[in-house]
């Protein structure tokens, strides 16, 4: 656990000596916090500032508050949040709740509350999507969330199921040398990064048996990003833990056809299985579930850039977590097990000198806005990607669900 604790801290963050660490996590993580915070004073850090959650009162909140809640965001949240980002403190993020944690719960209340935040947060967004500050985001299991993914096994044994899942997707094995294998991850990754950026295709053409058929434009000046990123002041960061993703973001309207989800997708405290998307330039016109289609239709539905794409992520079937034949119920670990797709945001530094410009520079290059950003996997062991270079020139990317370069 120490271990751990030291690979987010010090790999996932970098935390700078004289740097301020702001920690989300829930009340339950209590002790891998404290974990963590030891990690971080050891390197120097200026404070660690805790921002506790409790999972069972913000169900209870979303069933049983008052409904004017749901249409306001408190300043002083804001003011917290803002002035912390812009005062370029690190966040580490510890998530791992149960799945299906606000099952039963309208989905208009989930989506007004998240609109109610678009506005007061713009600013945060803004700092965070475009890398300001370095971010870090982790899971530790709970007992709801292990038999969720191991349903016959008692609670115990499903939580050292899931710990030991957890453990191998980040490569702890307990020996020490977790930084090493992280530092020889991040090089393979950034190689392959390189490969992709060289070969600037314009566009993608993805293919399986499920049904998918779905052909994606790529910006012109577009840039695929894998393992870490950097703030402005050359502080690397890894914003997921565990990582296994090269992406990029697609053109706003130059998405096209059918793309069927591979795996469930848990989004808002709501599991939503057995999904595909009709795509029309760019714009989701028709879609289905086969549970949970009142969930995925207020996500998609949450602002006018959640019915577009802002992600395109690549990830072998031959992989890490892919390999452990595990589906997590979350996002964090299955999107890192399969391709992926995202609708809403896309990410800045997608393209070249993305991060430094405006909402609407970065519109006009056709990357979308949104305050959603959902990622759904749609990686098969036959999934098939054809890129076409500026050339004319096709180039299988993708044979039989794993790289072809």
């Amino acid at each position: 656990m120490n271990e751990y604790a030291r690979l987010l801290v010090e790999v996932g963050l970098r935390v700078q000596k004289g740097q301020t660490l702001v920690l989300d996590c829930p009340v339950e993580h209590a002790w891998f916090a404290r974990l963590c915070a030891e990690a971080a004073y050891d390197l120097g850090c200026r404070e660690v500032v805790v921002d506790w959650h409790d999972t069972a009162i913000m169900r209870q909140k979303f069933l049983r508050a008052a409904d004017e809640v749901f249409d306001e965001f408190p300043a002083w949240r804001t003011r917290f949040l803002t002035d912390y980002a812009e005062a370029g403190a690190a966040s580490l993020r510890i998530g791992g709740s149960d799945p299906e944690a606000l099952r039963g719960v309208a989905p208009e209340r989930l989506a007004r509350s998240r609109r109610a935040a678009e506005q007061p947060l713009e600013r945060y967004r803004k700092l965070y999507m475009g890398n300001a500050v370095p971010w870090c985001i982790a899971s530790i299991p709970v007992p709801a969330w292990a038999k969720t993914v191991f349903p016959d096994c008692p609670e115990g044994e499903a939580m050292e199921k899931l710990w030991d899942a957890i453990l191998t997707s980040v490569r702890v094995t307990g020996d020490g040398k977790a930084m090493d294998r992280w530092r020889a991850h991040l090089d393979l990754l950034e190689a392959r990064k390189n490969r992709l950026n060289a070969l600037r295709f314009k566009s993608l053409h993805y293919t399986n048996a499920l049904g998918t058929d779905l052909r994606v434009e790529l910006p012109d000046d577009h840039l695929w990003v894998a393992g870490g990123s950097q703030t402005p002041r050359g502080q690397f960061f890894v914003p997921n833990m565990p990582t296994e993703e090269i992406f990029t973001a697609p053109v706003r309207t130059g998405v096209n056809g059918v793309v069927c989800a591979a795996l469930p997708l848990v989004e808002n405290g709501n599991i939503i299985e057995g999904f595909h998307f009709g795509v029309q330039d760019g714009k989701i016109v028709e879609f289905h579930a086969a549970r949970g289609e009142e969930y995925l239709r207020a996500a998609i539905s949450l602002d006018e850039g959640a019915s577009y794409f802002g992600e395109v992520a690549l990830v072998p079937y031959d992989s890490t977590i892919s390999n452990m034949d595990l589906l997590f119920y979350d996002t964090l670990f299955d999107e890192n097990a399969r391709c992926h797709l995202a609708f809403g945001a896309a990410y800045p530094e997608c393209i070249r000198g993305g991060t430094d410009m405006t909402r609407e520079e970065l519109l006009s290059h056709g990357l979308n806005d949104s305050i959603q950003h959902s990622d759904f996997m749609i990686g098969t062991p036959d999934l098939s990607i054809v890129g076409t270079t500026h050339d004319g020139e096709e180039v299988p990317l993708f044979v039989d669900g794993n790289f072809a370069i």
